[in-house]
């Protein structure tokens, strides 16, 4: 008889990964491969980052930690809100998490039940659906395309039947970079509220945007599950460390999911994160660099053949159409891998019903990369 397996695995892979493995092969045969497919930053961790990782392996114990986490640490975190949105957050209802990941697992288990609704944009994070599956919940996918910008908004929140039970936002979003407007925001908080909505926040890629600021929900509402990293605007993204900022009705389930499932994050890199909010400036010299990336591919793209480009108003991402390209996403990210060693991920990894038509363009690397990826997909359209 055969030995079962559960069928809660068999969800779509993180196709950006395998794209990435894809990529590290042929770099490994001697290509020269461009990556433009994984939203990392090029830089590694700050210096003050590195300096305080080395103080702590000689100075600490590295034992576990609360399952919250280090409550300096959370202290820091709750200085960064005041000095970054001018909010007054408690730091115990600060949860350090391994990577904004294991929040998104904590926050699932904590506020749903199996079976429950929770809606999100399509296109979007692929962890949204891929988890939320996995926990047994039933992932709603919104439509979103150009004419609400790439986003929800309440107009799309009517048709959805059920009501779900969550809402998953995120601005600026991956994969498109797009940002919700305020007053459209604070309609969906409106329209939430009295239908007993749970928002969830992902705001993960706050501090990279051009041109205006994003809001956090913590002031606008005081049920929402506030989701940050320290992988994207603190480049950290391999010491696997977030956090959650979560409302009371909350606070006390989420410890002990935390407690049984992860004991607490990882200590030592709880240690180094200490010293990232010590060279902010540093990391807005990153965002600056991003800008400059930003426009790169903002004013190529076109010319070699791809749009229509959805809004980039952060993040580090540029959401592209194939246009007359053909073949699909999948099929031409595979091609464009093969002829000029530039790995992108297709748009079915971010929405499986009409990503096909869409490709993810990551502009976290060095600038030279970006000039170099737009010169060889300008050959490529060329001689196709």
């Amino acid at each position: 008889m055969a030995i079962k397996v559960a069928t809660r695995g068999r969800i779509s892979p993180f196709m950006v990964m395998d794209v990435m493995r894809a990529a590290n092969a042929r770099a490994a045969a001697g290509h020269n491969v461009i990556h433009l497919e994984v939203g990392e930053p090029s830089t590694g961790a700050p210096y003050p980052v590195i300096a305080e990782t080395k103080r702590s392996i000689d100075t600490q114990d590295l034992g576990y930690t609360e399952a919250f986490g280090l409550y300096e640490l959370r202290e820091r975190i709750a200085a960064f809100y005041r000095s970054r949105y001018r909010s007054s957050v408690d730091p115990t209802r600060i949860a350090v998490t391994t990577g904004s990941s294991g929040g998104f697992v904590l926050a699932f288990l904590g506020a749903f039940n199996a079976g429950d609704h929770i809606a999100f944009a399509a296109p979007s994070y692929p962890g949204y659906r891929n988890i939320a599956s996995a926990l047994g919940l039933v992932p709603v996918a919104i439509p979103c395309d150009e004419a609400s910008g790439f986003q929800p908004n309440v107009e799309l929140l009517d048709r959805l039947d059920p009501v779900p039970d969550g809402l998953i936002l995120a601005s600026p979003a991956n994969p498109t970079g797009a940002m919700i407007a305020p007053d459209v925001l604070v309609d969906i908080v409106a329209w939430c509220k009295v239908r007993g909505v749970r928002i969830l926040s992902d705001e993960i890629y706050h501090g990279i945007v051009y041109g205006r600021e994003a809001e956090t929900l913590l002031e606008m509402d005081p049920t929402a599950i506030v989701f940050n990293s320290f992988s994207k605007y603190f480049s950290m993204t391999g010491w696997r460390l977030g956090w959650l900022v979560l409302p009371d009705d909350l606070s006390r389930a989420v410890e002990c999911l935390t407690q049984n499932i992860f004991i607490s994050p990882p200590t030592l890199s709880q240690y180094a994160a200490m010293g990232v909010f010590d060279c902010l400036h540093d990391l807005d010299e990153n965002v600056r660099r991003y800008a400059d990336n930003r426009a790169i591919l903002l004013d190529g793209l076109p010319s070699c053949g791809f749009g229509p480009l959805a809004p980039a108003d952060g993040a580090f991402y540029v959401y592209a159409g194939i246009g007359d390209l053909g073949g699909g996403s999948p099929r031409l990210c595979a091609e464009i891998l093969q002829e000029i060693d530039v790995a992108l991920t297709p748009g079915t990894d971010f929405d499986p019903d009409h990503g096909d038509k869409f490709i993810r363009f990551s502009y976290a690397g060095a600038t030279a990369d970006m000039t170099e990826a737009i010169s060889r997909l300008r050959r490529w359209f060329e001689n196709r």
